[in-house]
């Protein structure tokens, strides 16, 4: 049934906004974007559309059928999300570098709300419980959870090597449950890419093209590149994945989710690297974060208080994203 003008439009601007929100998912060292894709009903629709971009896609495009071409690809569809999610990591990576700096446990408690919640929905995805089932679930909590206590690595600049985060960072953007960011906080590059965006958005703020923002893209580039290839290789896997085992891979997936917990948890204190005398090493000013030490709340803390309720509302966002989603994002995803 061929949509009106005024519901295309409203359906491009609730896929806007589901792109911001991957956007701001994926800018978060242990938020997935994909998790927020996978609960708001255009997880398959997303990898369906990557998985477009192939030999028929280049086909079309070399005998100028653009027409085709778009349709074949699902643009539409593609450059809407990808324009929320630019203008989410483009407005947002100021303030949440300022969030994590200033007021870590405020910021770690909303996501943790955001991330409590999806776990329900992404679970009851899964068609018909088995042992399969429950076993990928088991896999994919053993793998997110062990994320959480890895050492990262240092930071490397490399060309090369900032093609293979780019790689690996979006393979993961795209799985509910494990965060890009995380995986490049791992790398040892997370601070490296979030300062260029910022000196990107910056530069372009102030008209200030100078040094800061022709070097940004120093990193950036060879990170898109390594994202698009990333993107259109894995999102094949992904595709077929869903199509012939389902209930294993959502149940996979809800064990990321799962697992991922340790990562968010808010109140925890950073463990820095330190050098032989046991002075903490600095890169570009700031202490080289190792891993990660848990603790209980402080509940005769204002803080705390506060926490908790960011907690109830990012639960109560999911939810609200879920309610309003309902029926609209399966049925686009099964377009």
């Amino acid at each position: 049934m061929q949509s009106t003008p005024r519901e295309s439009i409203l359906s491009d601007l609730l896929t806007f906004f589901k792109g911001m929100a991957i956007g701001a998912a994926n800018v978060i060292p242990g938020v997935s974007g994909g998790t927020i894709a996978f609960i708001t009903g255009i997880f398959e629709r997303l990898i369906n559309a990557l998985k477009s971009i192939d030999a028929e896609a280049f086909r079309l495009l070399r005998k100028s059928e653009f027409r085709k071409l778009l349709a074949h690809v699902d643009f539409r569809f593609l450059a809407v999300l990808l324009l929320g999610v630019g203008a989410s990591i483009l407005t947002l990576a100021k303030a949440l570098e300022w969030m994590f700096k200033n007021q870590p446990v405020l910021i770690w408690a909303f996501f943790l709300g955001l991330i409590l919640v999806s776990i329900f929905y992404v679970g009851a995805m899964v068609k018909r419980w088995s042992a399969g089932s429950v076993a990928t679930l088991l896999l994919g909590t053993a793998i997110a959870a062990s994320i959480a206590f890895l050492t990262p690595a240092s930071e490397n600049p490399h060309f090369i090597y900032l093609i293979v985060c780019g790689i690996v960072a979006v393979c993961s953007m795209i799985v509910p449950g494990l965060s890009g960011s995380f995986v490049l906080l791992l790398m040892g590059n997370y601070m490296l890419v979030l300062g260029s965006i910022s000196d990107v958005f910056t530069g372009l703020k102030g008209f200030d093209f100078g040094t800061p923002f022709t070097d940004a893209f120093k990193i950036l580039i060879p990170i898109g590149i390594g994202c698009v290839v990333g993107l259109v290789t894995f999102s094949r896997l992904l595709s077929w994945v869903f199509a012939k085992h389902h209930d294993l891979a959502v149940g996979l997936l809800t064990g990321f989710v799962l697992g991922s917990l340790p990562i968010i948890w808010p109140w925890k204190a950073n463990v820095h690297l330190l050098d032989a005398a046991g002075v903490e090493v600095l890169k570009k000013g700031e202490p080289v974060t190792i891993g990660y030490e848990w603790h209980l709340p402080d509940f005769s803390s204002s803080t705390t208080h506060y926490a908790l309720g960011l907690i109830v509302l990012g639960a109560a966002v999911v939810w609200g994203i879920e309610k309003l989603g309902a029926g609209k994002g399966t049925a686009t995803a099964e377009r």
